[in-house]
């Protein structure tokens, strides 16, 4: 029998989303990425709630597309041009040495003008994973689920998050307001008659957010002795610099040994450590937290195995995972890469589904078109 439906812990999805970023992140095989994408799609049409922040993902879908667009345009542009193969003959200027030299426009070549596209559909798809955990997260619910030393923190962030959700709920209700009083003007001047009202909702929808926040309690710190706030400043900045310098231990490797990971496991452990000595000093009580269970924890490693299979590649066959250019050929199809990013799709089938409220089940049933209702647990 299916799972009964339930919401996924958002810290979840966020894990799932940031480890296929950083697969992604170490290709620029079009196949791959191209893979990647229609794994985060399928998982966001599959399992994205009835709420605001869902629809947000087609926004992010066109800001991957403004930037892929915008890094073909710069290179046109202002990029180096090289290659073998010539597309278009363009008129060459050299601005003068204080622009060190840069020449604008010139020949534009298939080899460089590929390599410029398949970087930008690299960060275009890095851009819809953060989107793909936009919409299936609740950003409300993640912040619940902080620790308490971060809640001052998380409720910064979460209010910055939603600035994309309710701007697409605004620009939802401004249209639909346009509509029903029979204004179905397109263009420029319809955009100049929506761009205020849509700016002034999404203003009003974050100041009531913030509100409604400050009147829990959010952002806010009790009473806390001097020793303490000291000891826990001293075990967090101790912790930052572990973590640094372990870092930094990994990357050279004329370091010494102890420098490198164990430097960076007692940074983590002390980081871990003076979290837990600010969360001691902030009271909140979580109205039903979220729990963490056999899903969120098969999310988290079908990510893990999606950023693994492609790092895996990286070791066993690293030029498989870039589109070869000179000489220009087809590109390769890594198994191990592929493999771990088809697992990465199977929370799209074997997490349980979103809650659906009553009022969503009947516009379904009804044929109306769906609305966005929180459930008890999302307003929560």
């Amino acid at each position: 029998t299916p799972p009964l439906p339930r919401a996924v812990h958002p810290g979840a999805w966020w894990l799932w989303a940031i480890a296929l970023a950083v697969g992604v992140s170490a290709t620029t095989n079009p196949l791959l990425l191209l893979l990647a994408i229609s794994v985060v799609t399928f998982v966001v049409v599959s399992r994205r709630p009835s709420t605001p922040w869902a629809r947000a993902f087609r926004l992010y879908v066109w800001l991957g597309v403004l930037v892929v667009v915008l890094r073909l345009v710069l290179h046109v542009l202002l990029g180096l041009k090289w290659g073998e193969t010539v597309l278009l003959e363009l008129p060459s200027a050299t601005l003068p040495s204080w622009a060190a030299g840069i020449d604008l426009l010139g020949t534009v070549r298939l080899e460089g003008l590929l390599a410029a596209g398949l970087e930008g559909l690299r960060l275009a798809t890095m851009i819809l994973c953060v989107g793909a955990a936009n919409a299936l997260a609740n950003p409300k619910r993640l912040l619940a689920a902080l620790p308490g030393a971060l809640h001052e923190i998380g409720a910064a962030v979460v209010v910055a998050i939603t600035v994309a959700p309710q701007l697409a709920e605004s620009v939802q209700r401004v249209l639909r307001a346009r509509r029903l009083r029979g204004d179905a003007g397109r263009g420029l001047r319809a955009f100049r008659r929506v761009a205020m009202p849509v700016l002034q909702d999404t203003l009003d929808r974050s100041l009531m957010l913030a509100s409604a926040m400050d009147s829990r309690g959010y952002g806010r710190r009790g009473d806390v002795p001097l020793r303490r706030r000291r000891l826990v400043s001293g075990v967090t900045l101790a912790s930052l610099l572990a973590i640094c310098l372990g870092v930094y231990g990994l990357l050279d490797t004329r370091s010494p040994a102890w420098i490198g990971t164990p430097m960076l496991v007692g940074g983590i452990g002390l980081g871990a450590l003076g979290l837990r000595l600010g969360s001691a000093a902030v009271h909140r009580t979580v109205y039903r937290p979220d729990p963490w269970r056999g899903a969120e924890w098969l999310v988290l490693a079908c990510g893990v195995a999606g950023a693994a299979g492609v790092l895996a590649a990286q070791e066993i066959d690293p030029l498989g995972l870039s589109l070869p250019l000179q000489p220009l050929g087809a590109p390769a199809l890594p198994w191990t890469a592929a493999l771990g990013l088809l697992v990465a799709a199977l929370p799209g089938v074997l997490t349980p589904l979103p809650p659906v409220t009553r009022a969503s089940a009947a516009r379904r049933a009804s044929g109306a078109p769906a609305r966005a209702v929180a459930t008890p647990q999302e307003s929560a």
